[in-house]
């Protein structure tokens, strides 16, 4: 008896723990809706919704790109540095036309992210080492670039970082047709198969014939694009460019993102419809404590429990 109550006990702490690995973050997020539904004035409108959409667009961004270097067993925290030096990229070619300084502004964010893979892929540099090197380098070039704040007077900037289809913003709908883009990158490409396996097991992957060092290459310069790309939403939202505080913790937003959404820190799995959620869960947080009149440093605290809560889970899954 005592042994079937011991082997019952352990099924159901299995079992919850697999239902908070798999669905933790929405039920997250329904349980803050719910709360703001109740206790926070003023939450319930559209002009809120709307503007809680559009702040969690540049995180969901970034995050997407965080996703793909965790999913090899990587990480990458040098995103909020090239946020900063995209949105002084911007700011320095505007005077071209939006469309160049965009370019121009992704292409740094290309630039440090191949810097980062070739890093890890040729010298073998563990990916926490190079990206934290080029997250200090990056800062300190878009500080160079653009040492103070600097107004973005454009009507093609403020059209999108105000304009909408439908009453949808398009921030909203550049992240949504980045996540579904990357979605598909996973799940339905070569691309996405190698890098799941490489994730799962780098020495495997080399002796299976694939091609490790590019594919981590890749998967780092993509992330520098949509970090650089989110620099950018952020920028038109803003309207100013401000490398100094631009992508100030991103990092930490994204990574919380990420594993709350159910992607392991060991790689090998990419849950895209899980960091979306997990976007929006660290945004309704975020919101919640500013709402009730706490401090920003709650924000924080607040993410590291969760990111905690989070690896905690994750873990105790990758054992059995």
């Amino acid at each position: 008896m005592t042994s079937l109550t011991l082997t019952r006990g352990q099924v159901d702490r299995e079992r919850l723990l697999r239902l908070l690995q798999e669905y933790g973050v929405y039920a997250g997020v329904v349980v803050l809706l719910v709360f703001n539904f109740v206790f926070t004035s003023n939450f319930v409108s559209t002009e809120n919704f709307r503007t809680q959409a559009v702040q969690v667009a540049p995180v969901l961004v970034v995050a997407l790109g965080m996703a793909l270097a965790i999913g090899t067993e990587g990480v990458d925290l040098a995103v909020g540095s090239v946020m900063a030096l995209s949105t002084s990229l911007l700011s320095l070619y505007l005077g071209y036309g939006p469309w160049t300084a965009t370019l121009m502004a992704v292409a740094g964010g290309i630039a440090v992210g191949l810097a980062n893979g070739s890093l890890i892929a040729f010298l073998g540099v563990q990916p926490i080492v190079a990206t934290l090197a080029l997250m200090v380098a990056a800062r300190g070039l878009a500080l160079v670039l653009l040492p103070q704040l600097e107004d973005v007077r454009d009507p093609g900037m403020a059209s999108l970082g105000s304009g909408d289809v439908l009453g949808v913003p398009y921030l909203v709908l550049i992240a949504a047709a980045l996540a579904l883009l990357v979605a598909f990158v996973v799940r339905r490409t070569t691309f996405g198969r190698q890098l799941l396996a490489i994730g799962d097991s780098r020495p495997a992957a080399r002796l299976a014939g694939l091609p490790v060092r590019r594919v981590l290459v890749v998967v780092y310069a993509c992330s520098g694009a949509l970090a650089a790309i989110a620099g950018v939403l952020a920028t038109a939202r803003l309207t100013a460019s401000d490398p100094t505080s631009l992508g100030t913790l991103m990092e930490l937003s994204a990574i919380t993102a990420v594993v709350v959404g159910g992607t392991p820190l060991s790689g090998g799995r990419i849950r895209i419809g899980g960091t979306v959620a997990g976007a929006v869960l660290i945004q309704l947080l975020t919101t919640t404590l500013i709402k009730h009149d706490l401090p920003p440093s709650w924000t924080q605290m607040a993410q590291a429990v969760v990111i905690v809560a989070a690896v905690y889970a994750a873990r105790e899954r990758g054992k059995r």
